[in-house]
């Protein structure tokens, strides 16, 4: 131990270190690696693992691209892959941003039409909101047996610190180019023009939620009247609701999907990962676990370091480390 020591010493006081290559690098490219199964079929499985944001992981010593850009980046690759023949999103995610969850709804979408192969998607923990938004174009949505499911709707989160400046005597002076400029400021109360304008936004987001709700899932009146409550459901209540097609476990989702291709015979499970996980399984989350960042943080409980700004989001779910 005591030469370990010397020896680091040694490094540090020279300058000298050895080159050591950080796992999780975001510039190492994507590789295919087989999880299981054998023949020239595939099926692929993508996990969309935390909160669904654009923003980029930064660290102290390496950064990694943001869950959207992942998702694309293994999407392009597996489109110009001639036998993947079926795609598994595996997802567990509370939702997240409007725009990043649109973003992959969109691209999942355009990825089943122009590939033309079977999309199936399997909820673990949590599929609510924006990730329930975006695996809205699958053809087939299963639920973990233990799975939350749901919260269809928008939250529009902007902290408030004016009560706290007050009572620290501190005060924030703002000249704007126009009334509303300012609206939505955490250094001030909100006017009732002003929640109203914002109610506004918020119903204008979710009616286009529940639209594709409607478009692909065709639930009945009354289950959309619920649905449209915003509340979570365990997967037998979803799959009565119409909002999953089946309850199951991984490797059934898998299975599913292969039929659904029209594989027969053998084929492989395949992921892609920046590094190599000897004995991988389809349970690895690795290269998909990624938290958003933002200028203004929040931290309220149930909800922690999340930008202020509009989400398909579920904040009973979305707390982090």
């Amino acid at each position: 131990m005591k030469r370990l020591i010397a020896l680091a010493l040694l490094f540090f006081l020279t300058g000298c270190f050895p080159m050591v290559k950080l796992p999780g690098s975001g510039t190492d490219p994507l590789q295919e690696y087989t999880v299981e199964g054998r023949g020239d079929d595939k099926v692929l499985i993508v996990s969309v693992q935390g909160m669904i944001t654009d923003q980029p992981e930064e660290g102290m010593f390496r950064s990694r691209p943001g869950l959207v850009a992942e998702i694309l980046s293994q999407l392009k690759k597996a489109r110009m892959d001639r036998d993947v023949k079926a795609l598994v999103l595996k997802v567990d995610s509370p939702g997240g941003a409007v725009t990043s969850s649109d973003i992959l709804y969109n691209e999942i979408k355009r990825f089943k039409e122009t590939k033309n192969v079977p999309v199936v998607v399997t909820f673990m923990n949590v599929g609510a909101s924006g990730a329930y938004y975006m695996a809205l174009p699958a053809d087939k949505i299963i639920a973990h047996p233990t799975s939350i499911v749901g919260s269809v709707g928008v939250i529009f989160l902007r902290p408030k610190v004016y009560g706290l400046m007050e009572k620290l005597g501190i005060n924030v002076e703002v000249n704007t180019s126009g009334p509303e400029k300012d609206m939505g400021s955490p250094f001030k109360a909100a006017t009732e023009d002003e929640r109203a304008y914002f109610q506004n936004m918020i119903t204008t987001m979710a009616d286009r939620f529940y639209s594709l709700v409607e478009t692909h899932r065709k639930l009945a009146p009354g289950a959309l009247a619920t649905v449209k409550k915003a509340g979570v459901f365990l997967p037998e209540q979803a799959l009565k609701l119409g909002l999953v097609d089946g309850i199951g476990y991984l490797p059934e989702s898998i299975a599913l999907a292969a039929k659904m291709a029209g594989i027969e015979g053998t084929y492989q499970v395949v992921t892609y990962r920046r590094d190599h996980f000897p004995d991988d399984t389809v349970y690895n989350n690795a290269a998909a676990d990624f938290k958003g960042g933002g200028a203004f943080k929040l931290a309220v409980p149930g909800v922690t370091d999340i930008p202020a700004g509009f989400y398909y989001l579920s904040p009973l779910f979305a707390g982090g480390e």
